[in-house]
C-alpha cells in the first residue's frame, strides 16, 4: 500500500492540517475501505480520494465534542455520543499512534477554542475599546496575551501526558526486552521498543517546540510588562498629587463663594437657607434657586445617591454637585453651571414614581356559548346585519393586540448597540418570532376597531418606548402602527388581511409589511408576517398554528435572514412549532443559524464551516453547517399567576386597557362595550356593541350616499375624459354586498 507518509505530529494550528490514508468500517458486506483523512481545525473530514477534496465531503465530525478510543494495536474509534461513530485501523501501530496524538492535540486545541467563544459570545454586541497612549497597556491586548499563553500552557499539559503515557509504555518494553533469556526470539521485541522509542521521540519533539513557543512569548512581553506597569505606577503618581491640588482649590473656592459679597440676605440665616432647598415647596424665587444649590453644595450626597430600583427616575439631566466636587471648576464655570441648574422648571432633588401598572384584571365569565347556535338562526339573513356577541371575544382592541409585538422591546434595544450587522440581524429576526408567543393560547378574537380609532402606548419613562396605532380602513379592514424607541430603533408597520375559510380551519394572510430602523447604523429592515391558521372553528377546542416563511432583509447591506416557520404534523418527529432560520450576507454566505419555537424561546450559533450533505425528502442537496455550542436570544416571558383566568393575557397585556388620563379620546381604552366587557358585564357589552355597530353602518351608508352625489354625470366624466360613455356611479347595494369583516366570527385577527 503506498501512502504519502504525513509529517511529524505538532501541536495543530488554525493553518495546519493532518492528511493521510486509514481504513474505515463501512459495513459487514464491505468491511473495511481505505479512505482519504484531513484533520484541520478540530474537524475531521474524509474523502473517499484525495481528487474530492474540493467538492465531496463524505462526512465530519467535530472533535470539540468526540471521543476516541483504542482498541488494539491498529484499530481506534472516534464517537461523538452516538451520532456519529467511526472505527478506524492504521497500516501499522506507529501510524495508528501518529493519528492518536495529532487527535488529540487537535482535539484539546478545539476545545480550548470553543470555550474562548463562548466567552467572547456573552458579550455579543460589546463595542472595541479605546486605545491608550502607553505602549503595551492595552486592555485587549493584555488579554489577549494572556490567553495565548494559557493557551501554550495547555499545550504543554497536553504534551506532559503523552509523554508519560508513552514513557511507560517504552519502560515496559525495556523490561521485558531485559527479561528475554538468550536464544528466544528477540526480533518482535526489538520491533516494538523501536516503535514505542519512535512514539517518545515524537511526543518529546512537540514538548520541546511548545516550550520554545511559551518561552518566546513570555520573553517578548515581559520587557513591555515591565515597562507599563512603570508607566501605571508615574501616572498613579500624578494622578495623586493632581487630586490633591484640587482638593485645595475646591476648598478655596467654596470659602470664597461662601463669603462673596454678591450674595442675598436670605444666605445670612443657614438654617433659612437649608430648610427652603430641602423642602422645594411654594413659589420658587430667583434667591430660591441659589439657596437650593448653595445647600446642594453642602450636602452632595442628595445629588449623587440615586435609588436602585428602576421605577424612580431623575428629572434632572446632570449631577451638578458632583461634577463640581470631582472637576474643580473656576468661578466661571461655576456659575454657568449655576444658572443651567436654574433654569430647570423642576427642582434637581425632586425623584419621579414611575406609574405602578395592574397585575390583574377581574377573572373571565363562565358563559358558554356555541357559534353554530348563532350561526343557524341566520340563514337568509345578510351577514353584515349579524351582531357576534362578545362570548367569543377577549376585552382588548385589534390596535392593542398590535403594540403587543413591542413586548420584547429589548432585542431591538440591543439590537440598536450592536457593532455588526450580522449580529444585529440575529435580534430583528427573533423580535420578529417573539411577536407570535402571544398568540399560542390566545383564542379569543380582539374588537375590531372603529374607523379612526387609535391606540397609544406611553412607555417612555419605563422602557423608552412610545408607540400609536391607527384604523386607517374599514373596507378592508387595515390599520398603521408606528413607534420609537430613545435607545435609537423605529418601527413601523401596516397590516391588512386576506383570509380563506376552509371548513374545519381559518387561515389568515397578513399583506402588509414591517419595517424598522436603526439610527446609529441607518441599517433599514423588512419583512412580513407568516400565515395564521385557526382549527377546529365548528367542533372542538380551538388552537393556533403559525406556518410559512419570512425574509429579513436588511436593505443597506443586503444581508438576509431565511425563517422557516414548519407547520404542524402529527405524523412529524420534529418539535411542534419550530422555527429555524440561516444569516447570510450579501454574497449569500452563511455567518448564523436561528434554531427554536415561536412560543418558547429561540437560539443562535455562529456557522464555523458548511459543506454539501446528503440529498433530502426532495432531492436537494442539504448544507450541513458546522457551528459553535448555541446561546439563547430569546425567551418567552412566563405568564402571570391566574392567567388561565385572565383569557391567558401576558403582564403587558393586562395594562394595555387600564385606564389612563390625557389620552385621545379616539382611544382604545374609552370603548364603552370593551371595558363592560373586562368587567365582567357581558349583557351590558353586548347592548353597547350592537349599538356602535349599528351607528358605524349609519356613518359608512351615509358617507356612500355622499360619494355617490359628489360623482359626477356619465356625460360629464365623458365631457372631462373624453372617453367612453357608462355609468361610473357604484351602486350601493355592492357595498351592502360586501363582507362585513367587523361582524364575521370567522375573520378575526387571531395573528396578532
Amino acid at each position: 500500500m503506498s501512502e504519502p507518509k504525513p509529517p511529524t505530529p505538532t501541536i495543530p494550528t488554525p493553518g495546519d492540517a493532518y492528511k493521510g490514508w486509514l481504513f474505515k468500517w463501512t459495513n459487514y458486506i464491505k468491511g473495511y475501505q481505505r479512505r482519504w483523512f484531513v484533520l484541520s481545525n478540530g474537524l475531521l473530514s474524509y474523502y473517499r480520494c484525495q481528487a474530492e477534496m474540493g467538492h465531496t465531503c463524505r462526512g465530519t465530525i467535530n472533535l470539540a465534542t468526540a471521543n476516541i478510543a483504542v482498541e488494539d494495536s491498529c484499530n481506534f474509534v472516534i464517537s461523538n455520543g452516538g451520532a456519529q461513530t467511526y472505527h478506524l485501523k492504521a497500516s501499522s501501530e506507529i501510524e495508528r499512534q501518529r493519528w492518536i496524538t495529532a487527535l488529540e492535540l487537535a482535539k484539546a486545541k478545539a476545545v480550548r477554542m470553543q470555550d474562548e467563544s463562548d466567552d467572547s459570545a456573552d458579550e455579543f454586541s460589546a463595542a472595541p475599546p479605546a486605545t491608550t497612549q502607553a505602549a503595551g497597556s492595552h486592555p485587549s491586548e493584555v488579554q489577549s496575551t494572556l490567553r495565548i499563553l494559557g493557551s501554550k500552557v495547555e499545550d504543554l499539559s497536553t504534551c506532559n501526558d503523552l509523554i508519560v503515557k508513552h514513557g511507560s509504555a517504552l519502560q515496559r518494553s525495556l523490561s521485558e526486552l531485559e527479561g528475554l533469556q538468550v536464544g528466544t526470539d528477540m526480533g518482535e521485541k526489538i520491533r516494538q521498543v523501536t516503535e514505542r522509542a519512535t512514539l517518545f521521540r515524537i511526543t518529546s519533539n512537540a514538548m520541546i517546540n511548545a516550550c520554545r513557543d511559551f518561552l518566546s512569548i513570555a520573553q517578548s512581553h515581559s520587557k513591555r510588562w515591565q515597562k507599563a506597569l512603570q508607566t501605571e505606577r508615574e501616572q498613579r503618581i500624578r494622578l495623586e498629587e493632581t487630586l490633591e491640588q484640587l482638593a485645595k482649590q475646591h476648598n478655596h473656592l467654596e470659602r470664597a463663594f461662601r463669603g462673596a459679597t454678591v450674595l442675598p440676605p436670605s444666605l445670612s440665616n443657614p438654617n433659612l437657607s437649608i430648610k427652603s432647598g430641602v423642602s422645594g415647596k411654594g413659589d420658587a424665587s430667583d434667591e430660591d434657586d441659589d439657596n437650593e444649590f448653595f445647600d446642594a453644595m453642602e450636602d452632595p450626597t442628595g445629588f449623587i445617591t440615586v435609588p436602585a430600583d428602576p421605577k424612580y427616575h431623575r428629572r434632572s439631566g446632570s449631577n451638578i454637585s458632583g461634577i463640581s466636587n470631582e472637576t474643580g471648576m473656576d468661578d466661571q464655570s461655576y456659575d454657568e453651571l449655576s444658572l443651567a441648574s436654574n433654569s430647570e422648571s423642576s427642582p434637581p432633588l425632586e425623584l419621579e414614581l414611575v406609574r405602578q401598572r395592574r397585575t390583574r384584571i377581574p377573572d373571565k365569565p363562565n358563559y358558554y356559548l356555541n357559534l353554530w347556535s348563532i350561526m343557524k338562526n341566520c340563514i337568509g339573513k345578510e351577514l353584515s346585519k349579524i351582531p357576534m356577541p362578545v362570548n367569543f371575544n377577549e376585552p382588548l382592541s385589534m390596535l392593542q393586540r398590535l403594540s403587543e409585538d413591542l413586548e420584547y422591546y429589548e432585542l431591538l434595544d440591543k439590537a440598536a448597540k450592536c457593532q455588526s450587522s450580522l449580529e444585529q440581524m440575529c435580534y430583528v429576526a427573533a423580535f420578529t418570532v417573539s411577536s407570535y408567543s402571544t398568540t399560542v393560547h390566545r383564542t379569543g378574537k380582539p374588537f375590531n376597531p372603529l374607523l379612526g380609532e387609535t391606540f397609544e402606548l406611553d412607555r417612555i419613562r419605563e422602557s423608552g418606548y412610545r408607540s400609536l396605532c391607527e384604523q386607517v380602513s374599514h373596507h378592508p379592514p387595515a390599520a398603521a402602527h408606528h413607534a420609537f424607541s430613545e435607545k435609537g430603533w423605529t418601527l413601523r408597520q401596516e397590516i391588512t388581511l386576506a383570509s380563506k375559510f376552509r371548513g374545519k380551519y381559518l387561515s389568515i394572510m397578513p399583506l402588509g409589511s414591517i419595517q424598522c430602523m436603526f439610527d446609529r447604523s441607518n441599517n433599514h429592515y423588512s419583512w412580513k408576517k407568516v400565515t395564521t391558521t385557526v382549527h377546529n372553528i365548528i367542533v372542538g377546542k380551538l388552537w393556533i398554528d403559525q406556518s410559512g416563511e419570512i425574509d429579513v432583509v436588511n436593505h443597506k447591506t443586503g444581508d438576509r435572514c431565511h425563517l422557516k416557520f414548519a407547520p404542524y404534523s402529527y405524523f412529524s418527529r420534529d418539535v411542534p412549532r419550530k422555527v429555524m432560520g440561516v444569516v447570510t450576507d450579501k454574497d449569500g454566505k452563511a455567518h448564523y443559524v436561528l434554531s427554536g419555537t415561536w412560543d418558547e424561546k429561540m437560539e443562535f450559533s455562529r456557522i464555523m464551516q458548511s459543506s454539501k450533505g446528503e440529498n433530502g425528502t426532495e432531492g436537494k442537496q442539504r448544507t450541513v453547517y458546522q457551528t459553535l455550542k448555541p446561546k439563547e436570544i430569546w425567551r418567552k416571558n412566563p405568564l402571570p399567576e391566574g392567567a388561565e383566568n385572565m383569557y391567558y393575557f401576558s403582564s403587558l397585556a393586562l395594562t394595555l386597557n387600564e385606564s389612563e388620563e390625557g389620552v385621545a379620546p379616539t382611544d382604545s381604552r374609552r370603548r364603552p362595550d370593551q371595558r363592560l366587557m373586562e368587567e365582567g358585564r357581558w349583557d351590558e357589552a353586548n347592548a353597547e356593541k350592537q349599538r356602535l355597530e349599528e351607528k358605524q353602518r349609519s356613518t359608512r351608508r351615509e358617507r356612500e350616499r355622499d360619494a355617490v352625489k359628489a360623482a359626477p354625470t356619465p356625460e360629464e366624466a365623458l365631457a372631462h375624459e373624453g372617453g367612453t360613455t357608462g355609468s361610473e356611479v357604484t351602486d350601493e347595494s355592492k357595498y351592502q354586498s360586501i363582507f362585513d369583516l367587523e361582524q364575521s366570527a370567522l375573520c378575526c385577527f387571531f395573528f396578532f
